[in-house]
């Protein structure tokens, strides 16, 4: 059957070339070559204990790094690129912030949650997606992949307000989001920008943001870094409203978690492309581009991380169809597509290399600072 599905979508349904080497016990790196409609398309793929595998993310959710400082800050064996993230495409201004569309947890906590449908980057979602769904290892150690949404609510005296955002570059119309220390420095301005349907939309006019620290309002919010103490709130429409409610002084309680049926250690976004060992229906088979993946075994022991190379003279690319054929035919049944094109890139520094070593090409001649990434350690 994976066989069958393969040869449907490439041309060729050929194995990876010979395994390259296993650097450390429970990691396996390969590189292969597959045929496409469009022609041959090379990459490369590390099977690893899903134990092992961790998050690359820069000091800041609003902050990008390459792939190859982060493994190389962390520690880590090798790394892929993550999410997909805001690029500021369609926009003037306010400037991009940078930050993933989607949701990121770590250690075990919410740091970010998943922008509105219609503000994300990156191919669309397939049919009821709400670009929620993540990929990462729960609290037993094990690979999975799974909605992670936020639960949450800003309480003072008898009035609650709930939380529909936490340090994400867009807000929902009408909502309140929260941002911690955790955002970094870049400006909150983009955050009431768009709607949920369009990135391009004008920015809300109605809009009020407070501050807050050690649990009373501090002041009416500003720009800058988020105190280490403290949070700062916006409200944009319905949400302003009750965000210009919160007196300086007023006592109040902010409280959010991540809600769904994982409890995961970490997290990062993608786009779900195999869902229980199929395709999830709908994705595109014509758009050929560099990819990366992510995808879990069926009982989620083993993880593999996929890069494939393109837009070149030497390197086709894969449509998504295909690219979740590749992650089926690798063993993955489940598995989501993570920020391709300039971003995908594959990085190793075994313990035998003097330093981070790139191992695929990337097609803007250089490895692009992203927002997060999949790291082995």
């Amino acid at each position: 059957m994976v066989r069958t599905l393969l040869s449907l979508l490439l041309t060729t349904p050929t194995a990876p070339v010979p395994l390259v080497r296993t650097p450390v016990p429970g990691v396996t790196f390969r590189t292969f070559t597959i045929a496409t409609p469009r022609g041959p398309a090379s990459g490369a793929m590390l099977e690893v204990a899903a134990a092992r595998v961790g998050p690359l993310r820069p000091a800041a959710v609003a902050a990008r790094r390459t792939v190859s400082a982060m493994v190389t800050a962390t520690g880590a064996l090798a790394g892929v690129n993550g999410d997909f993230f805001d690029t500021g495409a369609g926009r003037r201004e306010p400037p991009p912030t940078g930050s993933a569309g989607g949701p990121e947890i770590d250690a075990g906590r919410p740091r970010k949650a998943a922008v509105p449908v219609g503000q994300r980057f990156g191919p669309p979602l397939p049919h009821g997606g709400d670009g929620t769904t993540a990929i990462g290892v729960d609290t037993r150690g094990r690979g999975r992949v799974a909605p992670v949404r936020l639960a949450g609510a800003v309480t003072a005296g008898r009035r609650r307000i709930p939380v529909v955002g936490l340090n994400q570059y867009a807000l929902p119309v009408g909502g309140v989001g929260v941002y911690t220390p955790a955002w970094g420095t870049a400006s909150r301005a983009r955050a009431v920008c768009g709607t949920d349907v369009r990135r391009d939309a004008p920015c809300s006019r109605d809009v009020a943001e407070v501050s807050g620290r050690g649990g009373v309002v501090a002041g009416r919010g500003g720009s800058g870094g988020v105190p280490r103490d403290g949070v700062v709130l916006v409200g944009r429409e319905r949400g302003a409203a009750a965000v210009r409610g919160l007196r300086p002084g007023r006592r109040v309680s902010v409280r959010y978690r991540a809600a769904g049926p994982v409890r995961f250690r970490f997290a990062v976004g993608g786009l779900p492309i195999l869902r229980a060992g199929g395709p999830v229906p709908g994705l595109g088979r014509k758009a050929h581009h560099p990819r990366t993946a992510a995808g879990v075994s069926r009982n989620g022991r083993r993880m593999f991380l996929v890069v494939v190379n393109g837009r070149s003279r030497h390197d086709a690319g894969l449509s998504l169809a295909g690219l979740a054929a590749l992650l089926r035919y690798f063993g993955a049944a489940d598995a989501v597509s993570l920020d391709g094109g300039g971003s995908s890139v594959l990085v190793t520094r075994f313990p035998d290399e003097a330093g981070a070593t790139v191992r695929t090409v990337p097609s803007d001649g250089r490895e692009r600072a992203v927002a997060n990434g999949l790291g082995v350690f």
